[in-house]
């Protein structure tokens, strides 16, 4: 999938929450964007000749729960030493990061998503899949993946208008 639902989950997740004290709304908004983004870093592996099916290839081990997981720990540790608010940035980068894998399983294509890694290795979609699987690389800009991103831009649009939706001054 592009990363227009991955950025519409981003932006709604960081208006359904302020930002935590002492964290600016930018960076609030851009860290759960980019959350909900990073699993498709993975799509490095195949640069480095890491087949697709492999563990640690494409939608692999960094579309788990697991990974979201642990990133979010990690995120939290860092932003505890920054003396910021360690319980809320490393939950919501957890959970704004477990939703990639969770909506990869949505897509139409693929091998699947190995959500339960390192438990186990299957690969997983879920019975449901209205959204058409992206194409890789530079085919995404070609006129089929942009008539994709189109079509997902309708899908999540309620995602975007969440994200976009002005605030009120009182709260």
């Amino acid at each position: 999938m592009p990363s227009v639902g991955h950025v519409a989950v981003g932006l709604a997740a960081a208006r359904a929450r302020r930002s935590p004290a002492g964290v600016a709304t930018m960076a609030w908004v851009g860290l759960l964007v980019v959350c909900s983004c990073l699993p498709d870093l993975d799509v490095l592996a195949f640069s480095l000749g890491i087949p697709y099916a492999a563990p640690f290839g494409h939608r692999g081990a960094a579309h788990s729960l697991a990974i979201a997981a642990i990133c979010g720990l990690l995120l939290g540790l860092v932003a505890r030493a920054m003396s910021l608010p360690a319980v809320t940035l490393g939950a919501a980068a957890a959970l704004v990061m477990a939703t990639h894998g969770l909506l990869d399983t949505l897509t139409d294509g693929g091998l699947g998503i190995a959500l339960l890694w390192p438990f186990s290795h299957a690969r997983y979609f879920a019975p449901w899949r209205p959204i058409p699987v992206a194409p890789i690389g530079a085919r995404l800009f070609a006129a089929g993946g942009i008539h994709l991103m189109l079509h997902e831009c309708i899908l999540f649009l309620p995602f975007f208008l969440i994200g976009f939706w002005p605030r009120s001054n009182d709260g």
